[in-house]
């Protein structure tokens, strides 16, 4: 009697492709800044089965096939919007063509809180809009370390192409340098930072300068500039 061939029976164990029975997908890998090693988010991606790869990386803090990702809990994007920091990151990340900022922690912390965070509101409103504008650069918010988790695995199997790392931190001109210490001063930006040096030509003129001279250039800004020239440590 012939058999009947039943189509809907299972194939038995081992009898994969090849001589190796079925082949196991390889798990997604992406690589990690090494700062990052004591991030929760670490922790959860490799329970969600990532691999990863800890180096130092000059620019973003996770390389997800072909996306830069800069990484930043709300109280870090704050104080590094502060202090210029994150302005630096931002314009590194835009050797990437394909970036994201990742803004972590809104279900923890109110981001436009003015009497928690010392910012107005506002002024992160601004810059958020100048990062999507002005850089086009995508921010996502996301409520916790494991929503950051799942965020990064998702973008990990995805089907695009890991790129090389060739990205390097941006080195400022002399200029540039000089403009970076004055915008340090709080409430001094890019603009007001300029103004005086125009004017003053050294940051050693600058610091001399009465606050009469100083107001003359940029009025009620002089103010915090000259409390904190002669501020005791």
């Amino acid at each position: 009697m012939t058999s009947i061939l039943d189509i809907f029976s299972k194939p038995p164990r081992g009898g994969g492709r090849g001589r190796g029975g079925s082949q196991s997908k390889p798990k997604p890998k992406i690589i990690v800044d090494y700062r990052e090693k004591n991030s929760l988010v670490i922790s959860e991606l490799i329970s969600l089965g990532i691999e990863i790869e800890f180096r130092e990386l000059k620019v973003a803090d996770y390389i997800v096939k072909d996306v830069a990702i800069e990484r930043k809990t709300i109280n870090d994007f704050v104080s590094s919007m502060i202090n210029k920091r994150l302005f630096n990151q931002i314009q590194e990340l835009q050797q990437y063509k394909n970036r994201l900022l990742l803004v972590e922690g809104i279900d923890e912390q109110e981001l436009y809180s003015d009497d928690e965070l010392g910012v107005n509101g506002n002024a992160i409103r601004g810059f958020l809009l100048s990062i999507l504008l002005k850089y086009n650069i995508p921010i996502i918010f996301t409520k916790n370390y494991e929503d950051s988790a799942k965020f990064i695995s998702v973008l990990s199997k995805k089907q695009t192409k890991e790129m090389a790392l060739k990205a390097k931190k941006r080195i400022l001109n002399k200029k540039e340098q000089l403009q970076f210490i004055i915008e340090s001063f709080p409430g001094i930006g890019p603009v007001t930072a300029q103004k005086l040096l125009k004017k003053f030509k050294t940051i050693q003129n600058i610091i001399n300068a009465s606050e009469e001279e100083l107001k003359e250039t940029i009025g009620k800004k002089a103010e915090v500039i000259n409390k904190l020239v002669n501020m005791n440590y």
